[in-house]
């Protein structure tokens, strides 16, 4: 008989105890192991010890922030990061895509779409794991002054390597795909994060707004009414 796939373990970082046990209760009754850490140094720690598969990060903790535990913990080992908020600032959120987290939901949230997202999240995990190396991926691609490489998953602008989170480059790279086309956050929603639920348009917006902070405004233009395209080919 093939073996059973191991079990996906997540930490929640999560200083709210009836917070931390509702997710991870919610997470167990999906199949997976799922650890509590209640404050920041904590987290760094157990993130350390058991290397989950994910991790469900408070932004405000005691002892170090939600925005210092992401980064080190993704300076350690690259992991992805989903990150909770009871703030709703812009500034907050875009810290957070900067240090490394690859989705965020504003509390009060609901456990479905708690869920949906960390599904997205590791499926694409998988998918890029699944990939066995260029032959497997598209030709870099140049467009307006970039050139986005899939297979390394690069971007360099003027000879200088762009650092991007994994969701800002999977943004560009369905962007660049087809350069000009325009597509509605929804469709981004479906396509790149891979759930579908009405709260996560503003996780695209806020995205957008990341990799416009990178790589300039132009890059990616908003079609008022509509969503969003990159540049025409230049």
């Amino acid at each position: 008989m093939p073996c059973a796939p191991p079990l996906r373990t997540i930490l929640v970082v999560e200083d709210e105890a009836p917070i931390a046990d509702a997710i991870a209760a919610r997470l167990r009754s999906e199949g997976y192991v799922v650890e509590i850490a209640a404050d920041g140094p904590s987290g760094v720690e157990r993130c350390n010890e058991i290397q989950p598969d994910l991790v469900v990060l408070d932004l405000m903790l005691p002892g170090i922030d939600g925005l210092e535990v992401c980064q080190r913990i993704q300076t350690a080992r690259p992991v992805p990061v989903l990150m909770l908020t009871a703030r709703d600032s812009e500034h907050d959120l875009l810290v957070g895509l900067d240090v490394g987290a690859d989705d965020y939901m504003t509390k009060p949230f609901s456990s479905r779409e708690l869920v949906a997202r960390i599904h997205a999240l590791l499926r694409r995990v998988d998918r890029s794991r699944a990939v066995g190396g260029p032959t497997d991926v598209g030709a870099p691609i140049h467009v307006d002054g970039l050139e986005i490489d899939p297979a390394s998953r690069r971007v360099v602008r003027e000879g200088e390597c762009i650092h991007l989170t994994p969701t800002e480059f999977d943004l560009l790279l369905f962007l660049a795909e087809t350069p000009g086309s325009v597509y509605t956050r929804e469709d981004l929603l479906v396509e790149v994060w891979g759930y579908d639920v009405a709260s996560g348009v503003r996780t695209v917006d806020s995205h957008v707004r990341a990799v416009r902070r990178k790589l300039g405004n132009d890059v990616i233009r908003t079609v008022h009414g509509v969503g969003y395209a990159l540049a025409d080919v230049a």
